[in-house]
């Protein structure tokens, strides 16, 4: 870990991560276990297993201590920890296996450290959970344990939950942040120092992705230009320096970024195919050796990756080929390579080469195979890997959704 640069921000940011682990380790006695058992299905007549055949996924997102998938009907689940009222069941209950967010539809979510937002099949937008920063972006700094509606717009299609700020693209291309900005990580400047309802960033109507890192925020416009503000104590904005942005800056002049991912203090992103990162590099999670990168640096030769995930100080993506690859800290098993050593290299997750879905990663890792089946690993401390336990994963295990 760096103490380097911006002592002050990096101090408050890990006092607030042991915060957070400590909250969800305290209610973790209060785990409400409600596993699906599944076993003997497969000998049961067709008819039977048409009755008992679980849903299965389309989308996942990974939080600090909970996890969110949406189902390929449309349905909308989460488990884990719970003490912001991050699972939106109107509890602040934790829970170690799947459980249903009411019964409307929906076709994106994202989950920050403590507060998920999702976007329903009408292109409202909801929130809920911790609420401290405004993230939840209802004109409040109320928890919320259930989901409540982020304005009365219906043309939201698409979210992104950082650790205390949230940042949504609406179907006209145009992009708006909110929550907490003390490091302007929310593109308006440096005013105000909360926001508790959705800002427009700048006047650019042609956003197509957006990540959001705990300091910073990155998105990607059409055409493939990429575009990083916030803080930049370690040089997570990618432009070279370790100057902070108030508004959005181009990382760079090539085009053909395709993805983006923001971590606590590091970035990286898939270009033409190729996998690059930049910022802090305490537990190798840029994927190569040495200290913090102020740009963007290329991670091996490989030119078929297809989808990058990061978030706290792990990193993962997956190939072409189906293969999937993590890399940084490793004390949980978040790498999913079986192990709890650090790794700065990519590490292959496994021999599978089937996972073709939905990829997130925090302090525990979700990725979606072919067919549409979701493994999960790493930290299990709130019940986050859906399992029915408590106990830590270095390797995936499948996780059932309720039939």
């Amino acid at each position: 870990m760096s103490g380097y640069q911006d002592g002050r921000l990096r101090a408050r940011w890990r006092r607030a991560t042991r915060l957070l682990v400590a909250a969800a380790a305290m209610s973790a006695g209060s785990l409400v276990l409600t596993a699906t058992l599944t076993a003997g299905t497969a000998n049961a007549a067709p008819a039977q297993r048409a009755a008992l055949a679980a849903p299965t996924v389309s989308s996942v997102t990974a939080g600090g201590a909970h996890t969110c998938v949406i189902s390929t009907d449309g349905g909308l689940w989460c488990w884990g920890s719970n003490y912001g009222g991050q699972l939106g069941d109107g509890t602040t209950t934790n829970r170690s296996a799947p459980t249903q967010v009411g019964t409307a539809t929906w076709t994106n979510v994202d989950a920050g450290t403590g507060h998920t937002c999702a976007v329903r099949t009408d292109g409202t937008l909801w929130c809920w959970g911790s609420n401290f920063r405004g993230q939840l972006g209802d004109g409040s700094t109320t928890s919320r344990s259930a989901p409540v509606q982020v304005g009365t717009a219906t043309t939201w299609a698409r979210v992104d939950a950082g650790p205390q700020h949230t940042c949504a693209i609406r179907t006209d291309g145009t992009l708006w942040c909110w929550g907490f900005n003390r490091t302007t990580q929310l593109g308006v400047g440096a005013s105000p120092y909360v926001a508790n309802t959705p800002l427009q960033v700048g006047t650019a109507t042609d956003w197509v992705s957006v990540s959001t890192g705990y300091g910073h925020t990155c998105g990607i416009r059409t055409g493939g230009t990429l575009w990083c503000w916030g803080a930049s104590s370690d040089g997570q904005l990618g432009l070279g320096n370790l100057t902070p942005q108030t508004a959005p800056a181009q990382v760079g002049t090539a085009t053909g970024w395709t993805g983006v991912a923001a971590g606590y203090v590091h970035t990286c992103g898939v270009r033409s195919g190729a996998l690059w990162c930049w910022g802090e590099n305490g537990y190798g999670q840029l994927g190569v050796s040495g200290s913090y990168r102020t740009a963007p640096v290329q991670i091996g030769t490989a030119t078929t990756w297809n989808r990058i995930a990061a978030s706290s100080d792990t990193t993962c993506a997956s190939r072409t080929d189906g293969t999937l690859w993590c890399w940084g800290k490793n004390s949980a098993g978040q790498v999913g390579d079986g192990s709890t050593t650090h790794r700065s290299a990519p590490a292959q997750v496994g021999a599978a080469t089937s996972w073709t879905g939905g990829l997130a990663v925090t302090d525990h890792g979700c990725a979606i195979r072919t067919d549409a089946g979701l493994w999960c690993w790493g930290d299990n401390s709130g019940g986050q890997l859906g399992d029915g336990t408590t106990v830590n994963r270095s390797t995936p295990a499948q996780v059932t959704l309720p039939a």
